[in-house]
Parts: structure tokens; sequence; C-alpha cells
């Protein structure tokens, strides 16, 4: 059974930075395209980054582009997304998923298997 399970999430200041995890079960990272998405309230969900770790080719979201990136712990099967420069706009419930795509794919519908969620609120 594959379970992705993201953790980091809180509330920080605007210009500060975060680092949110997902751990994996069931399934190695490296196999996948693997992306993160977010959904603030009241509005839809809406991609960030994705990355095809067989030749890292990442693919970002205007908004968070110089500003996130995604990293990969293959020890710990875990997957990164380092976040600075946070402003009030990146408040959200951040998801990580995992496409059989391969290259990184902006389609949320491309992906087959999410995480919960975890809440990350910035603060003036």
């Amino acid at each position: 059974q594959v379970r992705l399970v993201e953790s980091g999430g809180r509330l920080v200041q605007a210009g500060g930075s975060l680092r949110l995890s997902c751990a994996a079960s069931g399934l190695t990272f490296g196999t996948y395209v693997t992306g993160w998405f977010r959904q603030a309230p009241g509005k839809e969900r809406e991609f960030v980054i994705a990355i095809s770790w067989s030749d890292l080719n990442t693919a970002y979201a205007d908004s968070v582009k110089g500003r996130f990136t995604i990293s990969r712990d293959n020890a710990k099967n875990t997957v990164y997304l380092q976040m600075n420069s946070l402003n009030l706009e990146d408040t959200a419930v951040y998801y990580c998923a995992t496409s059989w795509k391969t290259t990184p794919t902006t389609q949320s519908a491309q992906y087959h298997y999410w995480g919960q969620g975890t809440q990350v609120t910035v603060s003036s």
C-alpha cells in the first residue's frame, strides 16, 4: 500500500523560510515524477513544483521560481520542499504527489498518489 505523508507545515513570518517533508512508503521516489501542489482557502489546488528524478528536469510555478526548490533523501525515501522568502500568498495546504509521467507535469489529474497535506501559514 502506497502512502505519502507530508510534515513540516507551521506558522511562519513573511520573509522567512520553511522546509516541508514528504515521506513515502510502498514506493520509491526515484521511480516517479514528484510534485508539490497547494490549495489556499477558497481557491483551487494549484501546481507548485515538480521534478523528474532521472534527469532532474524541474518545473516551477512562476510564483515560486527562484524561491522554492525540491530535493530528495534516498536513504529516507523522503522528498523536501524548501521554501524561502515566503509571502502571504504562500499560505495554503501543501500536498506532495507522484506521477507515472516521465517528465514533470503541472496537471494534478496526472498524479496518482497524494498525501494528506500540511498547513503552511505565512503571517505579516
